[in-house]
């Protein structure tokens, strides 16, 4: 139970640092827009206590990726009776993620198919998941349809092991009880006495126990995505975030990233998003043609990419020069055809410039072979 003693407890710099991986792991799963999540992360570092830290994520969803986290933090539980249930477990307060917005989406596309929406309201309840913030927006779109039996469950919340360990804990004071009644009932002889020389003498010091080390916070930076460490980063994020490579087409700055992609199962429609070390929907569902063909980066060749980002500004001999921004796109109109590239095939182009704006960009394949040098010409 939380109380108010709990609440002013002092925060440790490990508890700031588990409530940052938690702020990281929202923003990852679209609980938190960018200027939300650098607020929050911002309040932490400030934090005094445990019940500041603990008002910071107390409306969130626990993130999968942390719950152990959050079960290392002696903070004080969330108090759940303030606001009403939603039908799936959590306060209705509880902030939406991106997993949950698509499965609201969903049933809309199969409320429109069976009848219950027109065209309509389908497409502006539609816009309104994908705008909406918590759990009770998205409930209220969908509260008034019939649900198919097969449809996607909503999220529950994280199954809680508090009373295994309650369970535990009386069972080892009751053991503790039994052993102390045991020792009571059945003392041995009583101790020697002490020699005569010892009588008065004080007892022997104790040693005493070395002091706990400090925990330090681990502080992981973001590589730059203009390496090839920060591409390699990027990947593994965006395939844990979507389970595969596709994209419709990317642009990675050095520390972010923009890019589209076709709504899973929906091929007519798309979604852009912004990167910041945490994947953000950028708007709302938007048209798509059906038949546009996807990039898929699973074809990267890393190791030769990394190379020729690497020799990048030599090659187009820019003096002072920096890679700027990399794009990934698909060729629909066939503009590259006359250097390689098939139509409706995936290319890749690297910028540099310096601070006059001189620059030039190099014509890539996913395999990383140069196709097209256009230098800056000083």
């Amino acid at each position: 139970m939380s109380t108010a003693a709990s609440g002013r407890t002092r925060a440790r710099d490990l508890d700031r640092a588990n409530t940052c991986g938690v702020l990281d792991a929202a923003y990852a799963e679209g609980q938190l827009g960018a200027d939300e999540y650098h607020d929050r992360t911002a309040q932490v570092t400030t934090a005094k206590t445990l019940g500041e830290l603990e008002r910071v994520v107390g409306d969130l969803q626990t993130p999968a990726a942390v719950r152990d986290l959050i079960a290392a933090q002696p903070s004080p539980p969330r108090n759940l009776l303030r606001r009403p249930r939603s039908a799936d477990g959590y306060p209705d307060h509880t902030r939406a993620r991106d997993a949950d917005r698509a499965t609201t989406v969903e049933l809309l596309d199969g409320a429109r198919r069976d009848g219950q929406l027109t065209e309509e309201e389908h497409e502006t309840l539609t816009e309104l998941a994908a705008e909406a913030t918590t759990l009770g927006d998205l409930a209220g779109l969908v509260d008034d349809l019939q649900r198919p039996n097969d449809a996607t469950p909503l999220p529950q919340p994280p199954h809680s092991n508090r009373r295994r360990w309650y369970l535990v804990a009386v069972a080892a004071t009751a053991a503790c009880a039994a052993i102390a009644a045991f020792t009571l009932t059945s003392r041995g002889p009583e101790p020697e006495p002490r020699p005569v020389e010892q009588v008065g003498a004080p007892p022997p010091a104790a040693v005493p126990a070395p002091e706990p080390e400090a925990v330090r916070p681990v502080v992981v930076a973001t590589p730059d995505l203009l390496t090839g460490e920060g591409l390699t980063l990027f990947l593994e994020r965006y395939r844990a975030k979507f389970g595969d490579l596709q994209v419709d087409d990317l642009t990675l700055y050095d520390s972010y990233a923009l890019f589209s992609r076709a709504v899973p199962g929906q091929p007519n429609r798309g979604i852009k998003y912004d990167y910041r070390g945490g994947f953000e929907q950028e708007s709302a569902v938007t048209g798509r043609k059906a038949d546009k063909p996807a990039n898929d980066l699973a074809g990267l060749n890393l190791a030769a990419l990394s190379d020729v980002l690497a020799s990048a500004v030599a090659t187009l001999r820019i003096p002072d020069g920096a890679v700027t921004h990399i794009g990934f796109e698909v060729d629909e109109s066939g503009t590259y055809g006359r250097y390689g590239i098939a139509k409706g095939g995936p290319y890749i182009e690297i910028f540099a410039s310096n601070k006059f704006n001189e620059g030039g960009h190099l014509l890539l394949t996913p395999a990383g072979e140069v196709l097209r040098a256009w230098p800056f010409e000083g």
